[in-house]
This record gives structure tokens, sequence and C-alpha cells, in this order.
């Protein structure tokens, strides 16, 4: 199973894949409006044929918008009929934190860690999803 999880922010998503039991950083998609983001992510998606969707949720306000736009996302996908693929949410809370130190321990140069971090972010949540699923990909 091809899976892409998401680490969703306001203006920028972190994206993973996992193809195996390892959930790798994929990228970084930026854009200005939800609706752009979700296209973007349309043409992700279909490159990399995704059969299954994670998006982390976390808490308090950002929790909500992620949700928001899990569900926003998963009409868009639906009304391409193009896409039939299952949306999941999973607790992603305290990932970019632990994203950021792992990246620091590895020694991964500021530079390139502030541009991934949200990618990272995004592994970490998607690798926990595999794990507590125990999803053989």
């Amino acid at each position: 199973m091809r899976i892409l999880g998401i680490d969703y922010g306001r203006k920028k998503i972190g994206l993973a894949f996992a193809d195996s039991k390892l959930a790798d950083p994929l990228v970084v998609v930026h854009g200005e409006t939800m609706e752009e983001l979700i296209e973007e992510l349309k043409k992700i998606i279909l490159k990399n044929q995704v059969e299954e969707i994670v998006v982390g949720i976390s808490e308090n306000e950002m929790g909500e918008e992620s949700r928001n736009f899990s569900r926003s996302l998963s009409k868009s996908l639906r009304r391409s009929r193009l896409f039939r693929i299952p949306i999941e949410t999973f607790d992603e809370t305290l990932t970019t934190q632990e994203a950021q130190k792992l990246a620091i321990e590895a020694g991964i140069k500021r530079q390139k860690r502030k541009g991934l971090e949200d990618a990272y972010a995004a592994a970490l949540m998607l690798q926990s999803y595999l794990d507590e699923k125990e999803i053989n990909v």
C-alpha cells in the first residue's frame, strides 16, 4: 500500500510517503490558499499512486484546522472522481518539535532542517501510524 502522510500548516504542508514499513520525508508544499494546497496535493497523489492518506491532527485551534483541511481534501478528491482514496486522521502532537530535535542530533544543517522540518514531522507522524496499525505496506 502506498500511503501519504500530511502535516498540515496554514501556508505549507509537510508530506511523507510510505510504500514499505518505513516512512520517508517527501516534500514541503507551499500555497496561499487551501485550494492551491489541495491542487498541488492532487498532482502528488497521482504521481505517487497514493492509495491511502493520513492527516496529522494536533490539539486546539490547529487541530480543528487540520480536521477542516482533511474534510476539504476528502470532498475535493471525491468531486474529482479520479480519486477514491481513504483519508484517516492520526495524532501528530509534538512531531514538529521531535523532528527538529532528531534533525539537530543527526547533524542536519539549519538551512536544510528549516526547509524540510514539516516533511520530517509528517514522516514521524506517518511512522507512528504505521507502527500503531502494524501496517504491512
